[in-house]
């Protein structure tokens, strides 16, 4: 992913902004500011500044994603167990799609899912990390954009979505020109949708399930296909797009795949897909026994039958 110009999230620094006490005023005063063109030099303060504020009042009863906990998480926790953000690991990442390597990927602890068969299911679904400043974070980024060659900021987990705030601040005290992908189960309410507007430059989504059903059962994700789908189409209208389908054993690749396929190439025109054949048993896939065994051959090669009637694009 090379960047041409600079990184959306630096932009929003030359937009200067009014932060007014009421969160309805700050939410009319971001919405106006998005429509404006930056201007030649950082503003104090600035829309990132306003976007951070706005975000502060919703960690205060929160609705990061659509499990609408509510909670002061100045106090408590969610759902998602993320108090404090928590950083597991940070590492310039081989590992991504070609076109993202080297990737500066951050591990984020906790998650607004349970997904059985997540496969960082020590970090999502238990708290293990370390609580690192936001200056700490920036700078680990601007050192591995310099010594590793870094060419994007991969913020992911677990989920990042519980971390917003903290990311938002992370991107404050940063001023290196690089890309922010926000690589996610895009299970986000439409409030996080909009602050992320003009933050990120690339969607790295995880499209998981082609039904409400499977994703209840699976990953204990209500009303998943409705949240999802809204959520790739606000998306595809804000920045690029990747989207990785893991193919599950089973019913899975008659069922939701072509599900999924058909409203990517509807409503997506400017994703790219990764499929994905590298699903394995873990955590408790074992209890479910058609997610308790890997892929045969025949079940990958049926869903590269499946994706080749799709004129999607493919990475």
């Amino acid at each position: 992913m090379i960047l041409k110009e600079k990184a959306r999230f630096l932009l929003l620094k030359y937009i200067e902004a009014e932060i007014p006490e009421s969160f309805e005023k700050k939410v009319h005063i971001h919405d106006a500011l998005m429509k404006k063109n930056p201007g030649n030099t950082e503003k104090e303060p600035n829309l990132l500044d306003l976007k951070i504020e706005i975000a502060k009042e919703i960690f205060k009863n929160c609705t990061f994603c659509e499990r609408r906990c509510m909670v002061n998480r100045y106090e408590k926790s969610g759902f998602c167990r993320v108090k404090s953000s928590l950083i597991s690991c940070a590492f310039p990442h081989y590992g991504e799609e070609r076109v993202l390597i080297p990737s500066g990927t951050i591990f984020f602890s906790g998650c607004n899912a349970n997904c059985v068969f997540c496969q960082n299911w020590d970090i999502s679904q238990y708290l293990n990390g370390e609580e690192w400043s936001a200056a700490k974070t920036a700078g680990w980024v601007s050192m591995n954009k310099m010594r590793n060659g870094i060419i994007n900021v991969n913020f992911v987990g677990g989920e990042p979505t519980p971390n917003l705030l903290y990311i938002l601040e992370v991107l404050k005290e940063l001023d290196v020109n690089i890309p922010i992908i926000w690589n996610s189960n895009f299970y986000m309410s439409e409030e996080t949708m909009k602050i992320l507007n003009g933050v990120i430059d690339l969607y790295l989504s995880d499209f998981k399930y082609g039904n409400n059903e499977r994703a209840l059962e699976y990953s204990n994700l209500p009303n998943y296909w409705d949240i999802v789908t809204r959520n790739h189409k606000i998306a595809h209208e804000q920045c690029d797009m990747i989207i990785r389908i893991l193919v599950l054993p089973g019913r899975w690749i008659e069922e939701d795949l072509p599900r999924i396929l058909d409203f990517i190439e509807k409503n997506l025109s400017n994703a790219r897909i990764n499929l994905m054949s590298q699903y394995k048993p873990e955590w408790k896939a074992d209890m479910y026994p058609e997610l308790s065994r890997r892929l045969t051959d025949k079940e990958w090669q049926r869903a590269c039958e499946i994706l080749s009637r799709y004129s999607v694009k493919r990475l």
